[in-house]
């Protein structure tokens, strides 16, 4: 089947779902009020410098401060840096692969900012929770065929250009027309373009980044001195290569503005963009709304009959793997294995579509025997190399468990797209009836004594209230009989379930 980007533009709101396959592999939502900060560069003004940390916060005019590391801060040297491999960063990244310098040449914080100082920064990722944004001063402007990399004396190449002959002609055009002192990634989508197409992706790079130095000069700290392209033609950008067959948007305006930007950058992949007209929303017709509804579960099931639980919370996200109501047909081991290995493909899937980042902890059904154990390993390395975040994945243990982690550039789906519940203020559980009741019994005991009125009068949800007089009525009778006193229960459905109040009349 086709490699498909679906764009759906309504007011206030961009969805892209790029589908390989037919089947949903990533998932891109910007709105118009949070519009993202990675990428966009900043005038910003130094407000605390902490040498524990080697950092410093930075106000960008954000909500919150914004985070930058020594490492991060250009320092007033350079040297040539021979053209070295990288791998193509992911879109969210910005293609920010740049070479740093050796820590033997590095200068603390405290030498090279202090208070105050105003310093041309760029958002490396975005504000998540109750962090600020990270930011580096190591410059980078991604195009279509390059990253210009301004402070960094260095030529990269992605490792996706497997050619030899075509990896020594790009370094060479680069080397040989690139600003002395500044540096370049070569992305992969270089590959067989002519060399007048890759130097007015460089001419044109290198002209922003003159504009972007001119406007910092003028500009009053903290201010946006460039702001990164919108999420429609960022993904267009990034995502629309060659691979991918057709592009499909369902707005008129976002249509001619996808037009033209491919008509100007990328006029070969232009024949390749479709306007969606039906009647029927374009995520539901290519079946990407249920996908989602999908990814904001916690349970997934398999197509064996397992399922795998998908628990996120602040420090991890823990991936739990369950056999269900797949019984197997030989053995209990084959039955584990074939759970297992059907699962790493649904695991690797939904770490991409939900866009789970930073500690991941795996737990497969435990296997007996090493090879087996191998196995699911293997199918594991193998499925995340087409993940486009950097993942680090270590054996699996005896216990069955899996440590991974993955770059965690911006928010996860369910961040995006909820809010934690305010009834059980995020825990994901209420305290059952019962024991709130006993909660009750043991305030009465607390407080009883003290209250001189003729009776005690308990306010109570109505699922409370029903527990109270029915299940616990023996014992609520016994604290009247202690009391010499009557205990009406009120229910108020306008409680919490774990809220009450006693009162004495």
């Amino acid at each position: 089947m086709a490699n498909e980007l679906v764009l759906n533009v309504t007011l206030g709101e961009t969805r892209v779902a790029r589908l390989e396959n037919g089947v949903v592999s990533e998932l891109y939502i910007e709105r118009t009020r949070d519009q993202g900060v990675t990428g966009n560069i900043y005038k910003g003004k130094v407000v605390r410098v902490l040498p524990g940390m080697q950092a410093a916060f930075v106000d960008i005019g954000l909500e919150r401060t914004a985070f930058l590391h020594a490492s991060e801060v250009v320092q007033e040297m350079t040297r040539f840096e021979p053209a070295l491999e990288t791998e193509e960063s992911p879109p969210d990244e910005a293609h920010r692969k740049q070479r740093r310098f050796g820590p033997s040449r590095r200068r603390s914080i405290e030498q090279l900012l202090k208070e105050g100082k105003e310093i041309l920064t760029q958002a490396e990722k975005e504000p998540i929770g109750t962090k600020g944004a990270k930011l580096t001063s190591h410059i980078s402007l991604p195009g279509r065929y390059l990253v210009y990399m301004p402070t960094v004396n260095h030529i990269g190449l992605s490792r996706r250009l497997g050619d030899e002959k075509e990896r020594r002609r790009l370094r060479q055009l680069i080397e040989k027309t690139r600003p002395k002192g500044s540096g370049f990634i070569i992305r992969t989508a270089c590959l067989g373009i002519p060399d007048e197409e890759i130097q007015a992706d460089m001419e044109y790079l290198i002209r922003t980044w003159r504009d972007i130095e001119a406007n910092a000069a003028k500009a009053k700290s903290p201010s946006l001195v460039h702001a990164e392209l919108n999420v429609l033609l960022r993904v267009v950008r990034d995502l629309f290569t060659p691979d991918i067959d057709r592009l499909v948007i369902d707005n008129q305006e976002g249509f001619n503005r996808v037009q033209e930007f491919v008509k100007m950058f990328m006029p070969g992949l232009k024949s390749g963009i479709e306007l969606y007209v039906e009647n029927e929303p374009i995520f539901d017709h290519f079946g990407i709304e249920i996908e989602i509804t999908r990814a904001l579960g916690q349970k997934v099931w398999l197509k064996s009959g397992g399922y795998i639980i998908v628990e996120q919370t602040e420090a991890l996200t823990a991936i739990d793997v369950n056999t269900g109501r797949f019984v197997g047909r030989r053995n209990l081991e084959d039955t584990i294995l074939k759970t297992n290995l059907e699962a790493v493909k649904e695991i690797v899937y939904q770490l991409r579509l939900r866009n789970i980042g930073g500690i991941i902890i795996l737990d497969f059904i435990d296997m007996e025997r090493h090879a087996n154990r191998q196995k699911v390993f293997n199918s594991l390395r193998e499925a995340l190399k087409n993940d486009r975040a950097r993942t680090t994945i270590t054996k699996i243990s005896d216990l069955g468990l899996v440590e991974m982690t993955r770059k965690r550039t911006r928010e996860d789906l369910r961040s995006q797209l909820t809010d934690p519940c305010t009834y059980c203020e995020g825990r994901g559980y209420l305290k059952s009836a019962a024991t709130v009741c006993f909660e009750i019994f043991r305030e009465l005991r607390r407080e009883g004594p003290e209250m001189k009125g003729k009776q005690f009068v308990v306010y109570v949800h109505p699922q409370v209230a029903g527990h109270l007089c029915d299940e616990e009525r023996k014992w609520l009778e016994e604290m009247e009989e202690r009391f010499k006193k009557r205990i009406t229960v009120k229910a108020l459905p306008e409680y919490h379930l774990e809220q009450f109040d006693i009162a004495e009349d």
